[in-house]
């Protein structure tokens, strides 16, 4: 495998590059300055917000792109690169849909902060995890400022409990099972691989000289979009499919090794 063309490097965040403790290890951020000396662009792309992803990687944030929201929102340093909202009738649909189904757990993300219900001091303690910034309302259905995509937990399954109640909706949205327990309602064009296009037309760069990582469902649109796709060793079966080659699992630094083989190479 010849790595040596590879001019960006694109990792999915929660089971890809944060191990299971949702940690960046120390490796990864001595790897990324022997990527950053080559002039390779790192992009973090991930179902999380902004802030969230950012202050993971505080560090490099002025170095790296950042895709949040499953591609529907994207930013380097202050530059907004681009934004895909949904229509408030989706909204509102969607949110009265989901209204009396018990066990879940809908969150209304913008570009800067979420809002939620707050009916669920477990949920709302689980979501300090994903969300660094939020805000309980009494209502979200009352809520009418711009939204980038209705995130929903269920803390089982996402694809057993959620899934069958909004799959549905497919033909005119992005519906994503985007973990075990998260899945992601967006506009058609907001995924990951709608974001990684715009990003390599805007910096050009070619799928043949990008490389991808990614463990879950809404890695799927990004993996294609890069001849280096790689699934770690604890990925969906459907990201395994999708993938040409594989990395060591999350908690046995898979990013990191194929990161180190690049390296080797150049």
């Amino acid at each position: 495998m010849d790595l040596t063309q590879v001019k960006m490097v694109v990792s999915d965040m929660d089971g890809t590059l944060l191990n299971s403790k949702h940690e960046v290890s120390s490796k990864f951020f001595k790897l990324f300055q022997e990527l950053k000396k080559r002039d390779i662009t790192f992009v973090a792309a991930s179902g999380r917000q902004y802030n969230s992803i950012v202050n993971k990687l505080d560090v490099i944030k002025d170095d790296i792109i950042v895709v949040a929201e499953n591609g529907a929102f994207v930013k380097k340093q202050d530059q907004e690169l681009l934004a895909t909202p949904l229509n408030q009738n989706t909204i509102k649909s969607t949110i009265e849909l989901l209204r009396n189904v018990e066990g879940i757990h809908p969150v209304l993300c913008g570009k800067n902060n979420a809002y939620i219900n707050g009916n669920s001091d477990d949920f709302v303690n689980k979501l300090r995890e994903y969300y660094s910034e939020f805000s309980i309302l009494n209502d979200i259905s009352s809520f009418d400022g711009e939204v980038l995509k209705i995130a929903i937990y269920h803390f089982e399954s996402s694809e057993k409990h959620i899934y069958p109640l909004v799959n549905h909706l497919e033909s005119e949205l992005k519906v994503k099972v985007s973990g075990e327990n998260w899945l992601d309602i967006s506009h058609m064009n907001a995924n990951k691989g709608y974001a990684l296009q715009h990003i390599q037309e805007k910096f050009g760069i070619s799928r043949q000289e990008t490389m991808v990582f990614g463990d879950y469902n809404n890695d799927l649109e990004m993996l294609a979009m890069a001849d280096f796709s790689f699934a770690m060793a604890n990925a969906h079966p459907n990201v395994k499919q999708a993938a040409k080659y594989r990395a060591d699992s999350n908690d046995n630094n898979g990013v990191e090794k194929i990161l180190e083989l690049m390296l080797s190479q150049t």
